[in-house]
């Protein structure tokens, strides 16, 4: 299934209006839906790419501007990441942004997600499925928790700070989640150690939930992203067979 149609559509929020890229096979058949929720680079050719070759397994596709407050895409230049002084120039300038549709549980995502779920409701009629990459992957996580029947799949890719000493520290969301989880973590991130992923795990048996939890040895944080000096193929390939996995058990 490679013959697709795509468009960048605007959504409206409680807050505005967030503009999307929506993505899906070129035929009259229904399929499942299926919310991609970005890294903190931002919506980006990178970030087609991807909705498009989830698209091609038979989902409807909606990747969101999750930034859309601070403009349409592309917000910013995709900065040369490779660089650590463009890394540390660009991640100080994008931390409010990332501070403020994290603040409060990822209160502002979860928010949107509603506008969002409803968007694809428009084109599918089952529940959806998340892939959410970085910070995108905690969105996804609270977006699941917010609407627990309506999401039946979150697969986070890279996604850190899932575990941390706040109050309103992502994986204390667990017993708000119904869906069925896949978690690639990478093997090399600060942001997600070997602890924190073993909280995370305790957190999610505690609550009851059906979920996977494998860690890339080798890879980077990012390794996804094939524009990103952290791109690593043979992860990134995993992480599709994992996810096509995942999206075809609980969105048939």
């Amino acid at each position: 299934m490679d013959v697709m149609t795509s468009s960048t559509i605007d959504v409206s929020t409680a807050d505005g209006t967030a503009d999307c890229y929506l993505t899906r096979p070129d035929d009259a058949a229904p399929h499942p839906g299926v919310l991609l929720f970005m890294d903190a680079i931002g919506m980006r050719p990178q970030i087609h790419r991807m909705a498009d070759r989830i698209a091609e397994q038979g989902y409807v596709v909606l990747a969101p501007n999750v930034f859309y407050r601070a403009g349409r895409a592309p917000i910013w230049p995709t900065p040369a990441l490779h660089d650590p002084a463009a890394r540390a120039e660009f991640f100080a300038t994008i931390a409010p942004l990332m501070g403020e549709i994290s603040a409060d549980g990822c209160r502002l995502a979860v928010r949107d997600a509603d506008a969002y779920l409803a968007e694809l409701g428009k084109h599918t009629d089952g529940l959806i499925g998340i892939s959410g990459y970085c910070l995108g992957g905690r969105l996804g996580w609270a977006s699941a928790a917010a609407y627990p029947t309506r999401v039946a799949a979150l697969g986070g890719f890279h996604t850190g700070r899932m575990v941390t000493d706040a109050p309103d520290s992502p994986h204390l969301l667990a017993p708000q989640v119904a869906a069925e989880i896949y978690w690639g973590h990478a093997g090399v991130d600060d942001s997600m150690t070997p602890n924190n992923v073993a909280d995370l795990n305790a957190a999610m048996d505690a609550a009851g939930l059906t979920y996977t939890t494998e860690v890339y040895q080798g890879a980077h944080h990012g390794y996804t992203m094939a524009d990103m000096g952290a791109y690593n193929e043979q992860a990134a390939e995993r992480h599709y067979a994992a996810l096509f996995e995942l999206l075809a058990r609980t969105l048939s």
